[in-house]
């Protein structure tokens, strides 16, 4: 992939990783309460920082996206209740971007995840609910040349490559099986993004590849959630925003899912 050198220092560490690594190698709440303000300082607070520079930037080219750590930062703390893996803390630093006018856990937007041995920049749509996929699939019936466009533009080819994610083997019930958008229609979950190496998150060129690849990104993101806006602005036209508007778990592949304690 081709990014633009926007060179700029990252808020992340050196020790930002080591801290994670540490915190896959002992991942129990005492290793970590002996570690919090280290936790705080080296991992928590440079993310902090870089919403604070998104919060920024994202509105030139994406301005119905939140970045607040409020609603954008993911908590250390994994659910387990229903889990059988019980280890109590995310191996990672994530956080999401979701869009202004959804409830919780509603939505496509981007992601950025910071992990001890990788680092994901992207956006999508991980875990549509059913009616939600089906909205989207006849918006994409109906305008599949705009999404052609968009996921072919020299612009989201360089930044991402290809659009991912699960799909059916065949096209969905309520489709003719020679319908022009079928390779799209078939499409699951909705993912564009790259992955790098840990140490790219320490980089120089961090913070100017995150922004290239998030307004690669964003134009699909809006894509995705029109139809859900829509439906839900005919249900209840004064749709209000959520403060705790919240992105659908979102990581690169199912398939490449290496941390077992993650849930995304």
């Amino acid at each position: 992939m081709y990014y633009p050198m926007l060179v700029m220092a990252s808020p992340f560490t050196p020790k930002t990783l080591a801290l994670l690594r540490g915190l896959k190698r002992h991942n129990d709440r005492e290793w970590f309460r002996s570690r919090k303000e280290q936790y705080e300082t080296h991992v928590r607070g440079p993310m902090v920082q870089l919403l604070a520079r998104l919060a920024v930037d994202l509105p030139a080219f994406a301005p119905e996206l939140i970045a607040d750590p409020r609603v954008s930062l993911y908590r250390i703390y994994r659910d387990t209740r229903f889990s059988e893996d019980k280890r109590p803390l995310k191996t990672h630093i994530a956080a999401h971007f979701p869009a202004r006018g959804f409830a919780r856990n509603e939505g496509a937007g981007l992601y950025l995840e910071v992990a001890s041995a990788w680092v994901w920049i992207g956006g999508g749509l991980y875990r549509p609910a059913s009616a939600d996929l089906r909205a989207i699939r006849e918006h994409i019936a109906s305008h599949h040349r705009t999404l052609q466009r968009m996921v072919t533009s020299p612009a989201f080819r360089r930044a991402v490559g290809t659009l991912e994610g699960e799909r059916l083997s065949r096209i969905p019930l309520g489709f003719p099986k020679d319908h022009p958008a079928a390779e799209y229609l078939r499409f699951k979950q909705f993912l564009a993004g790259c992955e790098f190496e840990a140490e790219f998150a320490v980089s120089r060129r961090f913070y100017g590849t995150v922004l290239t690849i998030f307004r690669a990104v964003a134009p699909l993101v809006r894509f995705l959630n029109r139809p859900l806006l829509d439906s839900r602005r005919k249900v209840t036209p004064a749709l209000p925003v959520e403060d705790g508007a919240r992105l659908p778990d979102l990581r690169p592949d199912g398939r490449r899912r290496r941390d077992p304690a993650s849930p995304w």
